[in-house]
């Protein structure tokens, strides 16, 4: 039993290390890509979502309403978007896709998204790369990623690919 929960408990942290080492390596040529070819690119808190089968019932599909608080790029003329992602749950069926961003409510974003073609929404740009949480950085109050970048000079960054 107990070495279970130790082959468990190392697992995780590799999985997790993996995914940070990932998103870490979010490096300056993926970031201009991410910027030149989102529709639309926001910042802000994810306030509501839900979680539907798709008209065959064969997939479920989960809208993220964000309360956007600054548009770097783009405009919808409205205080929220919605952005459209495979996976979630209905009663007691569930769905996970790998490489597929997962929001939380009252979690804090920056997402680089693009038109949905299949609704009238927005799908995030790039599957995980193209969503960063937002954290707050305990010793400055600052924001950051979870990769402790700080969230200001990475707009800005993002301002500069998009206006060059």
């Amino acid at each position: 039993m107990q070495v279970t929960r130790i082959s468990m408990l190392i697992s995780v942290i590799f999985i997790s290390g993996f995914y940070l080492t990932c998103f870490a390596q979010l490096n300056n040529s993926e970031i201009k890509y991410l910027s030149e070819s989102a529709d639309i690119i926001v910042a802000g808190k994810v306030i509501q979502q839900s979680s539907n089968w798709n008209e065959n019932q064969t997939r479920i599909y989960t809208r993220a309403t964000i309360q956007v608080e600054e548009y770097l790029k783009g405009n919808n003329n409205g205080n929220s978007v919605i952005v459209t992602y495979p996976g979630g749950e209905v009663g007691e069926v569930g769905e996970m896709y790998s490489h597929t961003p997962r929001f939380e409510n009252n979690e804090d974003v920056l997402v680089f998204l693009k038109n949905d073609e299949k609704s009238t929404g927005y799908k995030v740009l790039n599957g995980e790369q193209g969503k960063i949480s937002i954290i707050i950085d305990s010793k400055t109050g600052e924001q950051i990623s979870n990769s402790n970048i700080k969230i200001n000079s990475l707009k800005e960054q993002i301002k500069n690919y998009i206006n060059d």
